[in-house]
């Protein structure tokens, strides 16, 4: 009996433990870009603790968020369209979104979870991504442009997309490795619509990679940030916001200088929540505390991209410490933004496309 009774003891114990584990354990997994986000180092701002702090305040229970990265638009559809993982919350590109829309891969937003979804500026909604605004919310823009090194580079090569195929600059040359863009680099150097359904096009953007490859140094994603700056490599295209973040860390005889050239990749990160989610509201309330001031301008100042959050640009102090160089650089002055981003903003290729590119890009990378 007494053993009965011990037994009913520890059931007893056992369950209540577990309720209050399951209390606790909460969990919100997030799958962003690497270095995309202000993570506490060097006295920054600690974006997932401080939300998990302030869903605790706020909320009377405790949340962990799982924080993991991806290096491209690619590596990350691949792991959700396979059912390889479970994410709540993404941060992939428009072009991504649109694909992932269309394959009914992304949830609709409940907005109101998301109160915070107005000082999203009017410039970055009804866009051709997501043009009912039903999944996403933009976190982060920019313009590609081509990183060098001017102690290397001589400055009368540095202009439009030649210098990704100057010989002078033979194994310093440094290329994305994801076929979106790598092919975008080669479509716009030869003034090619990258959105093209025209097969002859890209198989002349191949041609036009398979001559650059013999210069390139490697194919890189996020490993070009210590290769620039350690002067490993002398030239790379690369996303406007990280040339700040690799010009801070550049070493005593490297000097970075950056540039746009014409025409070029307009881009938009947007947060979404995939149709794997486990937790759809807690994904919108980190997604409305992400747009709320403090970690807004946190992640902006870290990630130096350019923000559609107008807490965050119309903020003084943001853009003092930015400095005048940078602000001019991560928001360039444009006539008209949405018809520039729908000209020159990679979109949504059809699967023939798709499959065409990738084919062509893996011929590139075995030769």
């Amino acid at each position: 009996m007494k053993k009965a009774l011990l037994t009913i003891a520890l059931v007893t114990l056992l369950v209540l433990c577990l309720a209050g584990c399951s209390g606790s354990a909460r969990t919100l997994n997030v799958y962003n870009w690497g270095e995309y986000i202000s993570d506490g180092s060097e006295g920054t701002f600690d974006t997932i603790r401080e939300f998990e702090d302030w869903y605790e305040e706020t909320y009377g229970e405790k949340v962990k968020v799982n924080y993991t990265t991806f290096a491209s638009n690619e590596d990350m559809y691949s792991r959700i369209s396979s059912g390889a993982a479970s994410y709540d919350v993404i941060i992939p590109s428009d072009y991504m979104i649109a694909r992932m829309a269309s394959e009914n891969l992304l949830e609709p937003l409940d907005f109101e979870n998301i109160p915070n979804y107005k000082n999203i500026d009017e410039n970055f909604k009804g866009l051709y991504y997501d043009p009912d605004n039903k999944y996403t919310v933009p976190y982060a823009y920019g313009i590609v442009g081509i990183i060098y090194n001017a102690n290397v580079v001589d400055e009368a090569d540095a202009k439009g997309w030649d210098l990704m195929w100057n010989e002078k600059y033979a194994d310093s040359i440094l290329q994305f490795n994801n076929s979106r863009d790598a092919f975008g680099t080669a479509l716009y150097k030869l003034g090619l619509d990258v959105n093209t359904t025209d097969k002859a096009s890209w198989d002349k953007a191949y041609d036009e990679l398979l001559a650059q490859r013999p210069l390139v140094y490697s194919y890189v994603m996020d490993e070009i940030y210590n290769m620039m700056e350690a002067g490993e490599a002398a030239v790379g295209a690369y996303y406007a916001g990280d040339y700040f973040t690799m010009r801070d860390a550049q070493a005593e005889d490297v000097d970075l200088k950056f540039y746009y050239p014409d025409p070029t990749n307009l881009y938009i990160d947007a947060m979404c929540i995939p149709t794997c989610a486990q937790d759809k509201e807690l994904a919108e309330i980190f997604i409305n505390y992400m747009l709320s001031e403090e970690p807004a301008i946190a992640n902006a100042e870290y990630t130096c991209y350019a923000s559609p959050n107008s807490v965050v640009y119309n903020n003084e102090t943001y853009k003092a410490d930015m400095g005048e160089d940078a602000i001019a650089v991560l928001y360039p002055e444009m006539d008209d933004f949405a018809a520039r981003y729908n000209t020159y903003a990679y979109q949504n290729l059809d699967k023939e496309m798709l499959d065409y590119m990738n084919t062509l890009w893996e011929n590139i990378k075995i030769n």
